[in-house]
């Protein structure tokens, strides 16, 4: 990894320390915030809205020339730069609003050709996940390590439903599973999901659709963990966004055919 790559994952990770603390300030006044709807099971809140500035002001100020692509405000392209970052200010936003404390703040870096930095910030629980493309995957400066499971019936198995999918046979997915003597969860935010088969706690994750800020940063965590991302189409889940599907090594063959419901 380059020098200039390195401080970009080092600033990255300062920014989204101080992201966290907003949100979690915000998290600890739930009374007082306003809630809309954009959509069915979609929502905002100004948490999510002054967050995302947050970052974005941050970025401009130490990456002017980087493209901003966010969640809650209009993308801004690229200078004078190959590179863009991709934002979810608070990924988990119906937990977050319902104060259940599963929720993170997400951040991803990439260029044409990759996601070069994953960020997935745990303020609750102090728990900084990050990757750099080629550095490694760590949480908390401590090597992320995949489960070594034998099989769906040894491990826990990340799941997501998505509203913008009307042909997911989920259902069919998750009878197939149980089946198998598996055991699926749904924690209601698919960046902590995935970024939960890099270190050990799921031993896969499966969504039908999710938008390029739910999962980029996530997928490199995982990635640069040793667990396997499948049918990532980089340019594609930028634009219009995809399935997400991540494994363990040991049971990539298992996911996959999971997957094959989605």
């Amino acid at each position: 990894m380059s020098d200039d790559l390195k401080q970009r994952l080092e600033t990255a990770i300062e920014i989204c320390t101080k992201a966290g603390e907003l949100a979690l300030e915000k998290f600890r006044n739930l009374e007082g915030l306003s809630v809309e709807a954009k959509g069915v099971q979609d929502l905002v809140s100004e948490a999510d809205r002054e967050v995302e500035l947050f970052i974005r002001e941050h970025l401009e100020k130490h990456f002017p020339g980087d493209g901003l692509i966010g969640e809650e405000f209009a993308h801004k392209a690229p200078g004078n730069s190959p590179y863009s970052w991709i934002i979810d200010p608070i990924d988990g936003t119906a937990n977050y609003v319902r104060g259940i404390s599963v929720w993170a703040v997400v951040l991803a870096c990439v260029d044409k050709d990759a996601t070069q930095i994953g960020i997935v910030y745990d303020p609750l629980h102090q728990e900084m996940f990050y990757a750099g493309k080629g550095l490694g995957s760590f949480k908390n400066d401590q090597s992320n390590i995949p489960a070594k499971s034998d099989g769906l019936h040894d491990g826990l198995v990340g799941i997501g439903t998505s509203t913008k999918d009307a042909q997911s046979r989920v259902i069919d997915m998750l009878a197939e599973l149980v089946s198998r003597n598996g055991i699926f969860c749904r924690n209601g935010s698919g960046a902590l999901g995935i970024t939960y088969v890099a270190c050990g706690r799921y031993i896969g994750y499966l969504e039908s659709h999710m938008n390029a800020w739910d999962c980029l940063a996530a997928m490199l965590i995982v990635e640069e963990a040793g667990g396997k991302v499948m049918d990532l189409n980089l340019s594609e889940m930028i634009a219009r966004g995809g399935k997400a599907i991540v494994a363990s090594p040991n049971v990539v063959k298992e996911i996959v055919a999971l997957s094959e419901h989605l």
